[in-house]
């Protein structure tokens, strides 16, 4: 027992002299502000207004649109991908952690032997005759190896794999709102494009109507031939813009079938005639909590913290690696008296290593890994301050759009007004056609202005939502993959 308690006592000293070679952590610094760029016509939120929430799509008040969203949950095949890659990362971690522990393994086995073969011995005039010799032997022991982390190096490839596991759930969630992202913004577009044919169906019927007066007219011999080129050339052109709109929509539908795992050839989303956008408020906090709220930042920052602990790994070769190792067990001739005292055995031991010369290695590994975050740095660094420009972009957005919203909202108005005025002058007799033409293109431009302002200001809203980290609330992975097949 002496042996066992010295060794016992061995091991815990090793262990609570552990140290760990890495340099201390902290997350890096990024240029920041206090507050968000002034903007006409944006007021930031005040604080009772809250970040967004995490279903932000229900926001757009579309109850196809959050169908799609949860079936793209369960099928899209990219985030399916990133969900299995957070639990490689997961896996990895939990094989690094188990280093920190001692190796025991068991064995057993039992041999038989024989040597020689029946022979005659004759001696003195005696014949005697002997047979051959068989044993057998059995075995059975434990085994226990391990190595003391002395400097660090173990755990500071557990915290790399942690630190790189996290990163990889924040992955998970960068996935899940770009998939969202893409869809609300697709699904939008769409919308937007059954508007545009809705219109351009109208507008269609309405330049037939103005040939169809010009024909008339040139057949009583009121109007030259040429107004009835100019009309059919109208109308031809409004037709193909109808076919091109119809080919728009149709490429939107393939890529939400596409977004929800489905196959394009067998999806539909039957059209909406009567379209009312829905514009959502997006309430926006101060610059400092985009740290917290982006996962593509939370990402950045766990690499970092990663690459810093893999500098106390490479540091740690520097240094010299102890290994400890025991067994015990019994061997006998015999079965039965196996597990007796005298049969038993037992062995304990202990190597120390240490590098002399590398050539240079660990120290280009040091350096590398040094290189590595400093790297991992100025990608962070980059990554908000490019988080920072998409929130500020879109802020601009939302509010010019606004405003541009009703300017056009007027001018679709007074343009319709006026072509209503010149037709009715055309067929007075009054102004020629060409005026028609004139005041029929302007308000065509005019309401597809309108529907495209409109559509904009919804996918900006998406797109300010997604820059603001969508409805993320800092946890690695804990409830990223659901819905995940």
């Amino acid at each position: 027992m002496k042996p066992i308690r010295s060794w016992s006592a061995l091991l815990a000293s090793v262990a609570l002299a552990g140290c760990s070679l890495a340099p201390p952590y902290a997350r890096p610094t990024s240029p920041d502000a206090t507050q968000w760029k002034p903007v006409d016509g944006w007021q930031p939120a005040a604080p009772a207004d809250g970040a967004p929430r995490g279903e932000w799509w229900k926001d757009f008040g579309d109850t196809t649109l959050d169908e799609l969203v949860v079936r793209a949950h369960a099928h899209n095949q990219t985030l399916a991908q990133a969900e299995a890659t957070y639990r490689q990362a997961r896996a990895l971690t939990r094989e690094a952690r188990a280093s920190l522990f001692p190796t025991v393994s068991a064995t057993g086995s039992v041999t038989h032997s024989a040597s020689g073969g029946s022979r005659t011995i004759v001696t003195n005039g005696v014949t005697s005759a002997a047979g051959s010799r068989a044993s057998t032997s059995y075995n059975a022991g434990l085994s226990a190896s391990w190595a003391p982390d002395l400097f660090g190096e173990i755990r500071n490839t557990v915290a790399n794999q942690r630190f790189t596991e996290q990163s990889r759930g924040a992955d998970l969630a960068s996935a899940q709102l770009a998939l969202d992202g893409e869809l609300v913004t697709n699904y939008l577009g769409l919308r937007a494009s059954d508007a545009q044919i809705v219109s351009l169906a109208a507008t269609v019927a309405a330049y037939q109507r103005s040939l169809t007066i010009a024909t008339n007219r040139y057949n009583a011999g009121i109007v030259a031939h040429s107004d009835v080129f100019q009309g059919q050339s109208q109308l031809a052109s409004a037709q193909s813009d109808l076919e091109g709109e119809k080919r728009t929509r149709a490429q939107l539908e393939d890529a939400i079938a596409t977004l929800i795992g489905e196959n394009a050839a067998a999806f539909t989303l039957p059209a909406v005639a009567d379209w009312k956008p829905v514009i959502p408020n997006v309430p926006v906090e101060v610059p400092s909590t985009l740290l917290e709220r982006r996962p593509d930042i939370a990402s950045a920052e766990r690499l970092v913290a990663a690459a810093n602990a893999q500098i106390g790994v490479d540091r740690a070769a520097f240094f010299p690696s102890l290994s400890l190792s025991g067994s015990g067990g019994f061997n006998s001739d015999t079965l039965s008296s196996l597990f007796s005292s005298a049969s038993s055995l037992w062995s304990v031991g202990a190597s120390l290593a240490q590098t002399i010369f590398d050539g240079g290695a660990r120290r280009a590994r040091v350096a590398g890994s040094r290189a590595a975050y400093d790297a991992a740095v100025a990608n962070y660094r980059q990554v908000t301050l490019t988080a920072f420009q998409a929130v500020q972009d879109n802020l601009a957005a939302t509010a010019i759009l606004a405003r541009q919203e009703k300017l056009l909202t007027t001018a679709s108005v007074a343009a319709d007004r006026s072509e209503a005025a010149v037709r009715f002058q055309y067929q007075s007799g009054i102004v020629v056609y060409s005026d028609v033409v004139t005041a029929q293109a302007t308000a065509f431009a005019a309401r597809r202005a309108l529907i495209q302002i409109r559509a904009d200001r919804q996918t900006t809203a998406a797109a300010l939502v997604q820059a603001l980290g969508g409805g993320w609330s800092g946890g690695y992975g804990a409830a990223l993959g659901q819905g995940v097949p």
